[in-house]
């Protein structure tokens, strides 16, 4: 039997042997670590959850809420985050700039790199796309180096698969173990 993924969307191609249902998901990462309109990090996401459910984008799985220390470590807040699978018939582009409109719509500012956010929303995997140049690159470039990212996807995608072929439990055994991350 062959699985296709995304073929709602026309994203994807037949999952071949070895590979996970899940590793066919669109995935993006949420966090923040600033009180907002919406009220404390929490608040803040599930209603940008709202508001891209609003959009037409389906919210198939989200993680539990999880704490993260500021990376790199710093005295701001510690952060509040969640991966979420979705489905949608945007494409990569256009889903980035819908994420990126949400941000702004909830006060998000672009200042210097690392700053504390109200909201962060990033694309971090459209199934098995691979992209090194151009708006989104994917999967996100950063993704394999962050606790907050990875340890929120197992909540939801256990199986999940990078791209190259590495588990997530892989990806997460090589973690700095100096990030301090837990779930809420």
């Amino acid at each position: 039997m062959s699985l296709l993924k995304h073929s709602e969307n026309g994203v994807g191609s037949p999952a071949t042997q070895g590979e996970s249902p899940e590793d066919g998901l669109i995935l993006i990462g949420l966090g923040a670590n600033l009180p907002s309109t919406y009220g404390e990090p929490p608040a803040t996401l599930r209603a940008a959850l709202d508001r891209l459910s609003a959009a037409g984008v389906e919210i198939t799985r989200r993680s539990r809420f999880w704490h993260s220390a500021p990376v790199p470590v710093s005295d701001q807040p510690w952060y509040v985050n969640a991966v979420a699978a979705i489905e949608t018939d945007l494409s990569p582009e256009h889903l980035l700039a819908l994420l990126h409109e949400v941000e702004e719509e909830f006060g998000r500012l672009r200042s210097v790199v690392n700053a504390p956010r109200l909201i962060d929303l990033d694309l971090l995997a459209y199934g098995r796309e691979v992209r090194g140049e151009g708006a989104p690159l994917l999967p996100h470039p950063r993704m394999v180096e962050r606790a907050f990212v990875l340890l929120p996807l197992s909540d939801i995608a256990p199986d999940w698969r990078h791209p190259d072929g590495r588990t997530l439990a892989a990806l997460i055994e090589a973690l700095d173990p100096d990030q301090l991350t837990r779930p809420e």
